[in-house]
């Protein structure tokens, strides 16, 4: 990810317009890429919270042979879409 993309993660607190700062796991800067804690404890990226939003429709059916038993139950996941205002290394 860099600065301006727009990302869909797992619902996060806040309004649309709200500033949050998530955890990196990665950083690759050209041909260098690290993966060790104790410099990533350094890096912070900030992002804006876009707009709340559900991920795609997951249809459960249940279904038991002989017994007449039929259960369906839909699911959708909660999202955030935020988008990355800054990265400081």
């Amino acid at each position: 990810m860099s600065v301006g993309d727009v990302l869909l993660v797992d619902k996060v607190t806040g309004q649309p317009g709200d500033a949050i700062e998530l955890t990196p796991l990665l950083l690759v800067d050209g041909t260098t890429v690290t993966s060790d804690a104790d410099k990533l404890s350094k890096v912070s990226v900030k992002a804006e919270v876009v707009k709340a939003a559900k991920g795609p429709k997951i249809v459960i059916m249940k279904y038991k042979n002989k017994t007449g038993y039929r259960k369906r139950q839909g699911h959708r996941q909660p999202l955030t879409q935020v988008k990355i205002t800054a990265i400081d290394a």
